[in-house]
């Protein structure tokens, strides 16, 4: 199947369930874009827009995610992961891909190489590793099970969002604001289903270190310098599991390195995809 070069938005049925994918770029490698929980395939546009001049790019909303489906159940690792496999199966030119992924879109990115390497050429994982802290565990799932309010306007959405993510920029919390919320009942709501980030941040604490050890594809695994998600110690242990994959650090980051540093990420991205395949 050829790639279109003209971004356009498809329902794609993976299975049991379908997912909202919006396409570009008309290169003869496939990227597939995975964003982080409770976000969006919005978060990506930036980055979408440097990528899909030289690549195929895919990018997601995961199952529980923006306009994707939403089942009661089904939020382990495996779901994830499986959802992306027959996704590059039935859309991917040659069916590979390389996936890139930010937090949750980094687990899965990494269970789907170690489960799926004749579908993954490899693998860009953004914050998220091995060895993460119980406490930090802790913190996020507060923060990701309190953050289901409803908002009487697109104003204080955006006025949540900048209180709640101080590191990134303006245009990014407007984005997030218009794209991952939707008006009901005369309140804004989150799109993100409030079951399914319960189940999906309670399986985040699955150990990850058995998948990231049996990845044979290539891999480059990126930490923002000021992340509190994955520490500096979680990192080096992650260095010393697998020295043999890539890795890289990018100054002024915290957890949410795609939106606040889109330029240095899509360079991270296209400079490992042009040595690797």
């Amino acid at each position: 199947m050829a790639p279109s070069s003209a971004r356009h938005r498809e329902i794609v049925p993976v299975g049991d369930i379908s997912l909202n994918v919006d396409f570009s770029g008309g290169g003869s490698t496939s990227l597939v874009l995975l964003h982080g929980v409770t976000a969006n395939l919005a978060v990506w546009e930036p980055i979408v827009a440097i990528l899909e001049k030289t690549f195929h790019v895919m990018a997601v909303d995961q199952r529980g995610h923006g306009r994707s489906d939403k089942p009661a159940t089904g939020y382990s690792a495996s779901d994830y992961s499986s959802d992306v496999a027959r996704l590059i199966e039935t859309r991917a030119p040659g069916g590979r891909a390389v996936i890139v992924g930010h937090s949750l879109g980094s687990r899965n990115a990494i269970v789907a190489a170690s489960t799926f390497p004749q579908l993954v050429s490899g693998f860009v994982g953004i914050d998220f590793t091995p060895f993460i802290e119980d406490d930090v565990f802790d913190s996020l799932e507060q923060r990701v099970t309190g953050g289901s309010r409803s908002f009487e306007s697109l104003d204080d959405v955006e006025g949540y969002l900048a209180e709640r993510y101080p590191a990134i920029p303006r245009d990014a919390i407007v984005r997030r604001a218009r794209n991952g919320f939707v008006e009901k009942d005369g309140l804004f709501r989150p799109l993100a289903d409030p079951l399914a980030m319960a189940q999906t941040v309670q399986g985040l604490r699955e150990n990850l270190a058995p998948a990231l050890s049996e990845v044979e594809v290539p891999g480059l695994l990126v930490r923002g310098v000021n992340s509190v998600l994955v520490t500096a110690a979680a990192f080096e242990s992650t260095k010393n599991l697998r020295p043999d994959l890539e890795f890289a650090l990018v100054e002024g980051a915290d957890h949410y390195v795609p939106e606040e540093k889109p330029v240095e990420i899509a360079r991270l991205v296209h400079d490992f995809v042009n040595r690797t395949t």
